[in-house]
């Protein structure tokens, strides 16, 4: 598996990956994976057409496009986790809890 960072991502990589991505959201396992219209970030409720498709670990991060790597995310959620790994969004999440008691 390459790893490469943010500044250097090779675009080749990325064109696979995200092509990789489109075909998985066509496929009946992403339809099962959205059934619950559950978003992995804040576990609200949204219809399948409102989750969008995360990589746990971005593809500027080294992430690849598996389905062990993909989740449903609502829109605001993978806004805001950008290109965070996945304890960069705990530590976040958690801020962002706290700052709202």
């Amino acid at each position: 598996m390459e790893y490469f960072s943010i500044d250097g991502t090779d675009e080749a990589i990325l064109r696979t990956e995200r092509a990789k991505a489109r075909e998985l959201r066509k496929s009946r396992w992403w339809q099962r994976k959205t059934a619950s219209g559950l978003c992995h970030y804040c576990g609200k409720k949204f219809s399948y057409k409102q989750l969008t498709m995360d990589h746990l670990v971005p593809l500027a991060r080294g992430g690849m496009s598996t389905k062990d790597n993909l989740v449903p995310a609502c829109k605001e959620c993978n806004t805001k986790k950008k290109a965070m790994l996945p304890l960069e969004w705990e530590e976040y999440w958690d801020d962002l809890k706290k700052s709202q008691v």
